[in-house]
């Protein structure tokens, strides 16, 4: 398991933050959705933090609603980690730390674009009744999921409405 401190991000790690998406992606440009996400409202940041105090893994969940409906609504990334400490379980830990903060709020459903294999070990299944903001390709279809928390109930019908910073669709796009 990670040797790896969860806790909230704050403006003094933003940089670290930045450098690390720069490391763990060096072909996307993840920067200006970054960003905007971390001078935002509505986005629950956290890192984690090496026994040096290093940030080395972070995870963003963005509040978002469901068009029509009033339930609770987040999206899960980006997530990133040290290409040094990947598999060590501080991916893993990010995510859990931000389900339970989530859940403890009340009911949620959460949604991420992300590799099935990956997020389905925290219980996110393909989901169908609500469609990402903007199309996508069709071998992604698999990577749009759910997971319902703290006793939210059946995913209604509809579209994510996302806020601005993630309102653009070369996010959502090959």
């Amino acid at each position: 398991m990670t040797a790896a401190a969860i806790r909230t991000g704050v403006p003094a790690d933003h940089d670290a933050i930045a450098a690390l998406y720069r490391e763990a992606f060096p072909e996307e440009d993840l920067l200006p959705l970054l960003c905007g996400l971390l001078a935002g409202d509505g986005v629950l940041s956290l890192v984690a933090a090496g026994d040096d105090e290093r940030v080395v893994g972070h995870v963003a969940f963005t509040d978002c609603a469901v068009a029509g409906d009033t339930a609770r609504a987040a999206l899960l990334g980006p997530l990133a980690v040290a290409g040094e400490r990947q598999g060590r379980g501080i991916g893993s830990a990010l995510v859990r730390a931000g389900l339970d903060r989530l859940a403890a709020a009340g009911p949620v459903r959460v949604f991420v674009l992300g590799d099935p294999t990956y997020y389905a070990r925290f219980g996110f299944a393909p989901e169908a009744g609500i469609a990402s903001p903007y199309p996508l390709p069709g071998e992604w279809a698999g990577a749009w999921q759910s997971l319902a928390l703290g006793g939210a109930g059946p995913a209604p019908s509809g579209r994510l409405s996302v806020p601005p910073v993630w309102d653009d669709p070369a996010l959502w796009a090959a």
